[in-house]
């Protein structure tokens, strides 16, 4: 199974935090092929470098590759997707990786509830 991490569930999950336990299963098997996309990494490398964030990318960046996870680019057919998907969310990181995750296709796992409504294939945690 292709998985998208969203950018909360992807920190928590290389910190191992017990908010991804109902997901565990589903991110170490070895069926499953997870992945992280750019616009994670230009969120995470944004609120670093205000302080909203403690993190350093390169490091998260390691352990990703080190856990076997694959980098998913931003495409130019994932902005076709975004500009079709109606505006129920403002996030526009979230937006961008929700239509990732339906032109992939792959299962978009978050805890953001509201990103339910875009897709079936958004899984929250």
């Amino acid at each position: 199974m292709r998985l998208l991490l969203d950018t909360n569930v992807l920190l928590w999950t290389l910190a191992g935090s017990p908010r991804i336990d109902s997901v565990r299963e589903l991110i170490l098997s070895e069926e499953s092929e997870i992945f992280v996309s750019t616009a994670s990494w230009w969120e995470i490398a944004i609120k670093a470098s205000i302080g909203k964030l403690d993190a350093d990318v390169k490091t998260l960046r390691i352990a990703a590759n080190d856990s076997g996870f694959f980098d998913l680019p931003v495409l130019g057919v994932h902005t076709e997707t975004l500009s079709n998907l109606p505006l129920l969310h403002r996030d526009p990181f979230d937006r961008l990786i929700v239509a990732q995750a339906i032109t992939e296709p792959m299962r978009l796992l978050t805890s953001d509830a509201a990103l339910g409504a875009y897709s079936a294939l958004v899984h929250r945690i």
